[in-house]
């Protein structure tokens, strides 16, 4: 359902060399949400035109009313290599949060004995 959101209530760019599509957006965000829910530090990510690393630098930031945690990536494109500084918003993180269990499926039940 992440395709479905649009890729701006997700990522906040603070910084890009680079000019980014909403695919190379999404694929940021993709890879940053999974360092910033298993509290990792680096991966790295490949798409079709895209290879790079995405760095979780382990803060908070706030800019007027966009607030989350940070990440860097340096890309390699078919334009050249580059850097992007973003935040993951807070809204698309609780939105991801609700979808996570969705995708899941249903509860398995439990039995006692």
């Amino acid at each position: 359902m992440a395709e479905q959101t649009p890729y701006w209530l997700l990522i906040s760019v603070l910084f890009s060399s680079q000019p980014l599509t909403p695919a190379l957006a999404m694929t940021l965000h993709e890879a940053a949400f999974e360092l910033y829910s298993r509290g990792e530090g680096s991966r790295e990510v490949a798409g079709d035109m895209l290879s790079g690393r995405v760095s979780n630098l382990r803060k908070d930031v706030s800019l007027g009313g966009i607030a989350g945690p940070a990440f860097e990536a340096e890309i390699e494109t078919e334009r050249g290599s580059g850097v992007v500084r973003f935040v993951l918003t807070r809204q698309g993180l609780e939105m991801m949060k609700a979808q996570a269990p969705a995708a899941a499926g249903p509860a398995k039940p439990k039995y006692l004995n």
